[in-house]
C-alpha cells in the first residue's frame, strides 16, 4: 500500500551483475585518438616532463596488451606483473596459475582491441599425472593509464587469467573433491540440469556437500575452486570446466518432487524475473524450487527482498498471541495512521471504518496493522518471527540459503515492518514456510536432503502459537483465499486452503514486487514476481499452478 511519506528501505541494495565470457565492450571515441599530454604538477619550464592523459588509443591497447600476453605466455610472471596496476597480487596469481591448473603449455593469442579492452584466446595443454587433454577459452583484459606515468597498464583482477575466476577463486586440475552425483527426487526419478535448468546451481551445491557421502568415485577435472564466502548463504559451488576422466556418479536422494518441480519451472518460465518454492508443511521437506532466469542466482533460496503483506501472517499471529485482536473483533482500518512522525496512508485513501480484523486481513488493509504499533515493543515482531515461524534461525537445509531477517526496529520503521516493509527481508522459501507453519500448526525447518545423511541438526522454533491464535489465523487465510485478495488466484482450488497476497514497494521502482503464498492440504508454496504489480494477479497464478499440480 502507498504512503503519504515514503520511508527508506533498510539493509542496503542488491546489485545484479551479468558477465559475458570473452565479451567485448565498445566505448565511444576514435580508435586512433592521440593521447593528451599535460605537464607534471611539480615541474616548471618548457623542459618539464609530460605525462600522457586521456583515452588510450587502439595502438596503445594493442601494444601494451601484447607485451603482457607475451610475458604471460613465456612464463615470465615477474615481467607480466609489472605491466599491471597491482604487481604484487598479479605476480602471485601468475606464478601459481599454470601449476595449479596443470597447464603444461600455454599459448595466448590477442584479438582486436575494442575500446580499452583487449580480447584474447588462451589455448592450453592439460597434463595431470599422464592424463592429457586440450583446453581453450576466450578472455579479455581492460587497460587504463597509470596515474603517475601515463603509460597503459592492465587493470588486474582474477578474471584476467580466466573469465570465471573471482577474488579468492583458484583454477585447479586434479581428482575432484567430490564424486559426481545422480540426484533423484523423492520417488527415484532422475533430476538433471538438462531437464531442470533452474536446478543446475542447486545440484552443484549438493554435489559439493554430499558427493563424498554417496557410493560414487571422483574423476579428474579442471575446475574452479570457489573462495569460502563469509556467509553460508552466499557460498557458490565449485564449477567444473572440463572432465579429463569421468568419475562414477553416486546416487543422492532429495526431497524434491519432479512433477511439482516441472510445474514450478513452467509457471515462472518466460517471466523476466520470478521465483517460487514449495514445501511439505508436515515435515518441512522442500518439494520444488524454480527461478527465472533459470541459470544463475537462486532468488528462491538466497534472495533477500521485502515480503510485503505476506508478512501480515506473522504480524497477525503476534497480535492475536498478545490478545490485541481476533478475527471477529472490531479492528477498524483508518485512512491515515501516524507513527514516529510519519504518516501512513492506505492505497487510494481507502478505509474500513467499523470493520473486523478478519475483514481487514482479507482486504490486506495496511493501517489495521500499523495502528497497533503503539501497543508493541520494538522486538515483539522479531521475537514472533523467530520463535514461532523460525525466521532468522540458522537453517540447515543442505544447500546455501538466506533464512530471513526481521530486525528490531523503532517507531516508523517498526510500523513498516508490520506490513513487510522496513528492514524485513525474505525469499520464496521463507515465505512458503510461513504458510506451511500455519497449515501444520508448528514450524518445520525446510530441507532438501535428509538430515540423517550428515547428522546435521535442524533448526527448531522456541514455541508454537496459542491454539486460539492458530485456529484464528487459519480462518483468516481461508477467508482471504475464498473471498479476499487471493480469491481470484485460488478460485476452484479444493481442499483445506489458505492464502495471503503481498505487494512490496521498492524505492525508484514503478511497480511493486508481487508476492503470493498459499497452502492446499499438505502442500505450501510461495512466489515473487519483482516489479510486476499486485500479488494476487501476478504471483498468484504461479502458486496456483504448483498447488493444483500437487
Amino acid at each position: 500500500m502507498r504512503r503519504e511519506v515514503k520511508y527508506g528501505l533498510i539493509g542496503g541494495s542488491v546489485a545484479l551483475v551479468a558477465g559475458v565470457v570473452g565479451g567485448f565492450t565498445l566505448f565511444g571515441g576514435s580508435d586512433d585518438a592521440t593521447p593528451t599530454e599535460v605537464r607534471s604538477a611539480d615541474a616548471a619550464g618548457d623542459n618539464a616532463p609530460k605525462v600522457p592523459t586521456g583515452p588510450l588509443s587502439a595502438k596503445e591497447v594493442q601494444t601494451a596488451g601484447q607485451e603482457f600476453l607475451t610475458a604471460w605466455q613465456s612464463g615470465d610472471a615477474a615481467k607480466a606483473a609489472k605491466l599491471t596496476d597491482s604487481p604484487d597480487t598479479a605476480r602471485t596469481a601468475l606464478t601459481t596459475f599454470a601449476k595449479r591448473a596443470g597447464f603444461a603449455k600455454v599459448t595466448v593469442t590477442p584479438g582486436t582491441p575494442a575500446g580499452d579492452k583487449l580480447p584474447y584466446t588462451v589455448a592450453a595443454q592439460i597434463d595431470y599425472k599422464g592424463t592429457k587433454a586440450p583446453y581453450s577459452y576466450r578472455g579479455s583484459a581492460t587497460l587504463h593509464r597509470d596515474k603517475a606515468t601515463g603509460k597503459p597498464v592492465i587493470a588486474w583482477q582474477p578474471s584476467v587469467l580466466h573469465p570465471a575466476l573471482a577474488k579468492g577463486d583458484e583454477l585447479r586440475t586434479g581428482e575432484a573433491e567430490a564424486p559426481p552425483i545422480k540426484a533423484v527426487d523423492r520417488h527415484g526419478a532422475a533430476l538433471t540440469p538438462q531437464a531442470h535448468p533452474t536446478l543446475a546451481g542447486i545440484l552443484d551445491s549438493l554435489r559439493d556437500k554430499y558427493g563424498d557421502k554417496t557410493d560414487g568415485k571422483p574423476g579428474v577435472e579442471l575446475y574452479i575452486k570457489r573462495a569460502k564466502a563469509a556467509k553460508p548463504a552466499d557460498q557458490q559451488p565449485d564449477k567444473t570446466l572440463k572432465v579429463l576422466s569421468k568419475g562414477t556418479p553416486g546416487t543422492l536422494k532429495t526431497t524434491l518432487d519432479a512433477k511439482l518441480q516441472a510445474a514450478a519451472e513452467k509457471a515462472v518460465q518466460g517471466k523476466k524475473s520470478a521465483s517460487a518454492a514449495a514445501v511439505k508443511p508436515s515435515t518441512g521437506e522442500i518439494l520444488a524450487l524454480a527461478n527465472s532466469p533459470a541459470k544463475g542466482f537462486s532468488m528462491a533460496t538466497q534472495g533477500s527482498l521485502a515480503p510485503g503483506s505476506t508478512m501480515k501472517i506473522v504480524t497477525s499471529a503476534m497480535l492475536m498471541d498478545k490478545g490485541l485482536t481476533s478475527p471477529g473483533k472490531k479492528n477498524p482500518c483508518p485512512k491515515y495512521v501516524t507513527v514516529g512522525g510519519w504518516k501512513f496512508q492506505n492505497l487510494n485513501k481507502s478505509e474500513i471504518k467499523d470493520g473486523t480484523f478478519a475483514q481487514s486481513f482479507a482486504a490486506s488493509c495496511n493501517n489495521a496493522f500499523i495502528s497497533h504499533a503503539k501497543d508493541l515493543g520494538d522486538d515483539d515482531l522479531t521475537n514472533e518471527a523467530r520463535d514461532v515461524f523460525g525466521i532468522g534461525l540458522n537453517w540447515q537445509t543442505g544447500i546455501p540459503t538466506f533464512d530471513g531477517a526481521v530486525p528490531v526496529q523503532h517507531d516508523a520503521q517498526m510500523a513498516a515492518s508490520l506490513i513487510g516493509q522496513g528492514g524485513v527481508r525474505m525469499n520464496p522459501l521463507n515465505v512458503a514456510t510461513l504458510a506451511a507453519t500455519v497449515r501444520a500448526g508448528s514450524f518445520h525447518q525446510p530441507y532438501i536432503v535428509a538430515p540423517s545423511l550428515d547428522n546435521r541438526t535442524l533448526a527448531k522454533a522456541a514455541r508454537t502459537m496459542k491454539p486460539a491464535t492458530l485456529s484464528g489465523l487459519k480462518s483468516l487465510m481461508k477467508l482471504t483465499a475464498t473471498s479476499g485478495t487471493a480469491a481470484e488466484a485460488m478460485s476452484g482450488v479444493s481442499g483445506d486452503v489458505g492464502a495471503k497476497t503481498g505487494s512490496a514497494e521498492v524505492d525508484n521502482q514503478k511497480k511493486p514486487n508481487a508476492w503470493f503464498t498459499a497452502y492446499r492440504n499438505d502442500l505450501a508454496a510461495a512466489a515473487v514476481v519483482p516489479a510486476s504489480g499486485h500479488g494476487g494477479s501476478n504471483a498468484g497464478p504461479v502458486v496456483r499452478a504448483i498447488l493444483t499440480a500437487g
